[in-house]
């Protein structure tokens, strides 16, 4: 899937799943983003800390606010877009929707991959944003048998290790988001 691919990870924190895609793929580059220039500080010493580990895969990093116009050159150059947990907020639904827009390639493979709890209504305000902004989704609840297993065991309580899990909250759902045009 990231097979010399251009990818991008959305709102990252300290930037693992970015680091992982760039350690485990032959993506051609893996960026890492956030808005937090404190926190983007910390990815980049995660990229010198592990680069032995990426091959030949480009790993940068950058300051990436939603609400901002992106720079020209990263508008439509990206394969594939990753984020987690970044639709809670409501108040950012329609940044974040036109940023996959604009930073998405126009290309039938080109997608975003969300992973996000439901959290009340926020996820689903989010999938109505999507579609208002051209964007397509596919919900998958379902998506990998040992996080399916683990979630349904968690529901059933066996765990005693998380006694509070709540679903709602809990519980990522994967997002498949592409160009609707």
């Amino acid at each position: 899937m990231f097979r010399s691919t251009k990818v991008l990870e959305l709102g990252s924190g300290y930037g693992l799943a970015g680091l992982v895609i760039a350690a485990s793929t032959d993506a051609d580059e893996v960026v890492i983003s956030d808005g937090n220039p404190q926190v983007v500080q910390y990815i980049q010493q995660n990229i010198s800390i592990n680069a032995e580990t990426f091959g030949q895969t480009k790993v940068k990093s950058m300051i990436l606010h939603w609400d901002h116009e992106p720079a020209s050159e990263i508008i439509s150059s990206f394969d594939i877009i990753v984020a987690s947990d970044c639709t809670f907020f409501k108040q950012f639904h329609g940044s974040l929707a036109r940023a996959v827009r604009s930073l998405l390639k126009h290309s039938e493979t080109s997608q975003a991959i969300f992973l996000s709890p439901r959290r009340g209504d926020s996820l689903s305000k989010f999938l109505e944003v999507i579609k208002k902004n051209g964007l397509s989704c596919e919900l998958i609840e379902n998506y990998d048998p040992t996080v399916w297993n683990m979630h349904k065991k968690y529901v059933l309580g066996d765990y005693r290790s998380w006694p509070n899990y709540n679903e709602e909250h809990c519980y990522p759902l994967l997002l498949r988001i592409s160009r609707s045009e």
